[in-house]
């Protein structure tokens, strides 16, 4: 049984998913720290975005509990729960007619609500979160004439003028080229020092994953295989282990970091 503590932001203890007959969360327990970034990784289907989805409350649990600053999740008030979790989900939502800085204020919606007023703590939430992302440059923008690494960014904007202390990412760098991939993740791994946030993004990238996470955790048909460091991760037979293939690794020339990659087969 995991002893409840300060230090963890969320913890979860024999907490399972099932869904029409089909386990998508064998009984998991473990606890996610209070800062710094956990990546999820696995193969499709692992579990990752369940998991991601369970806590953000979007998915309740089948059995298990899960804990969030000592209290059971579900006893938060939907408010003071968004004040300080905040989840980005893996297709975000049309923001058509939206300017920039008008869906980063959306952020500040559990602090005031639909009908509160925006007040001066509210701009100066929303100024910071922008010049934090470097999106004020496009403040006044429409949010869909923007690339899709500036509408990540956009995206990160608004979850950090929610003022969270955990943001949820699911898999926010699908669709993006290498370069804005790595700004991306670049940006997230800022905001957590600068800020003392925590981070769990799902991220299929292994070598992005070790390269920016504090942490890993890795998934396979729902259960949990692998918890730990990314240079503990970072091992031929662990990879294979997780992904069903013939891995190798080998240190970066420049760096001595890390590097994964899928062996070819002998001919």
């Amino acid at each position: 049984m995991i002893a409840e503590s300060e230090g963890h932001v969320m913890a979860l203890e024999g907490v399972t998913v099932e869904v029409s007959g089909n386990i998508l969360l064998e009984p998991l327990t473990m606890a996610f720290p209070d800062s710094g970034i956990v990546g999820l990784v696995g193969q499709n289907g692992s579990g990752k975005s369940t998991l991601l989805r369970v806590l953000s409350r979007q998915l309740a649990p089948t059995h298990g509990t899960i804990r969030f600053g000592g209290k059971p999740l579900k006893s938060w008030g939907e408010r003071d729960f968004a004040r300080k979790v905040a989840y980005l989900p893996q297709h975000t939502p049309l923001a058509a007619g939206l300017k920039v800085r008008e869906l980063v204020a959306l952020g500040r919606y559990p602090w005031h609500g639909a009908l509160g007023l925006f007040r001066s703590v509210d701009r100066e939430k929303v100024d910071e979160a922008l010049t934090l992302t470097s999106t004020d440059v496009f403040a006044d923008r429409l949010v869909d004439t923007l690339s899709g690494g500036e509408r990540q960014r956009v995206w990160l904007a608004m979850l950090i003028a929610q003022d969270a202390r955990l943001l949820l990412l699911d898999e926010p760098i699908s669709a993006l080229d290498v370069a804005h991939q790595l700004e991306v993740l670049a940006l997230v791994r800022r905001l957590s020092q600068d800020k003392g946030i925590a981070v769990v993004v799902v991220i299929h990238e292994i070598n992005l994953a070790a390269r920016f996470c504090d942490e890993i955790v890795a998934l396979k048909s729902g259960r949990l295989v692998a918890h730990g460091p990314p240079d503990e991760f970072m091992t031929a037979r662990r990879l294979e282990e997780i992904y069903d293939v013939n891995m190798g690794v080998f240190p970066h020339p420049d760096t001595g970091e890390s590097i994964a990659f899928v062996r070819t087969r002998d001919r």
